[in-house]
């Protein structure tokens, strides 16, 4: 079914969906034009009940492999083979990806750009941006769900490994995490607004895949990304069994220690993604304009590293190297 076909919807109700594969578009705003933004979902309502799971990418608009493994996702699964629903949203912020922008970009020209991800779950009187979600979070994903993912990547700029945010307060969101085969794992007791923490909080277990860089495609982590979340649904009991895989064993961690540019210039790191540092060692080197070394930064602790510069302009206060350690 072409995208300008698919039902247009106001409000997401599973229970009167016949099992099969279904597609909407969901009018979550009206533009400056008054022409509404519409969101894709994907629905996939098993043969057999079960658990509900939804699935959610691009809340960050420029982090597109998440995007990118949640249309992979929807590709590869078979409705018949599921036993409760699946509920994909493969592009929440439709603004943002447009602008090729992190945040929620308004057309209001008295209004500044928002962080989705620390707004959730809107406001129904708010700002364009707490509207928006208002509507995505009441119409498509309160009531829909008994287990979350949210899927992202690291801003522009920087990158992480297939790394989880998980509740290690929350013995399923944690199990969850350990399923996918990421390579990092961090303890997150979840800041107001994100929406993992808006699920946990309403007792839908939920964590948060990191899958590479924003704006830069990374085919394997996407590969892993999607594996990974068929493993989490074959063990929910949604999803049919996978083969059984070696899967890494991954480092979990429940602080970060991050390394930040000094001055401005650029700057190479001396570490790979996932590498184990010992406190002291060289982490990055950063040069002057004339190509002559300004700067040498060296591990504040022992850890691994979770996050790297790859974009090697770095302005003073920039990141350059985060470690995740155990605290």
């Amino acid at each position: 079914m072409a995208f300008n076909t698919a039902p247009l919807i106001d409000r997401l109700d599973l229970t009167t969906l016949a099992s099969g594969r279904h597609a909407f578009r969901f009018g979550a705003l009206q533009m400056a034009t008054g022409q509404d933004w519409q969101i894709p979902v994907l629905v996939f309502k098993g043969a057999r009940p079960g658990p509900r799971v939804v699935i959610t990418a691009g809340t960050h608009g420029d982090e597109l492999n998440g995007v990118l493994a949640a249309q992979q996702l929807g590709r590869e699964l078979d409705a018949e083979a599921l036993s409760g629903t699946l509920v994909l949203l493969p592009g929440v912020n439709l603004p943002g990806m447009l602008e090729r922008h992190r945040d929620f970009v308004p057309s209001d020209p008295d209004c500044s750009t928002a962080n989705l991800n620390r707004l959730f779950p809107g406001k129904a009187d708010g700002d364009s941006a707490q509207r928006y979600l208002h509507r995505i979070w009441n119409g498509l994903l309160a009531g829909n769900a008994d287990y979350a993912l949210d899927l992202h990547t690291q801003t522009r700029g920087a990158s992480y490994p297939l790394f989880v945010f998980a509740d290690f307060r929350n013995p399923t969101a944690l199990a969850m995490a350990r399923w996918l085969g990421a390579d990092c794992i961090q303890d997150d007791p979840g800041d107001p607004g994100v929406l993992e923490t808006v699920w946990n909080q309403l007792g839908v277990p939920c964590v948060t895949l990191e899958v590479g860089s924003g704006s830069a495609m990374a085919p394997e982590l996407i590969q892993r990304a999607v594996s990974g979340i068929h493993r989490v649904l074959a063990q929910l009991k949604v999803g049919p069994a996978v083969p059984e895989v070696a899967l890494p064993v991954p480092f979990e961690g429940n602080a970060t220690a991050t390394v930040r540019a000094q001055y401005g210039g650029l700057a190479i790191p001396q570490v790979r993604l996932g590498e184990a540092v010992a406190e002291g060692d060289l982490v990055a080197v950063q040069y002057d304009p004339f190509g002559a070394e300004r700067q040498r930064y060296h591990a504040p602790v022992a850890g691994r590293v979770l996050s790297l510069n790859d974009d090697p302009l770095r302005e003073p206060g920039s990141l350059l190297v985060r470690l995740l350690y155990r605290r």
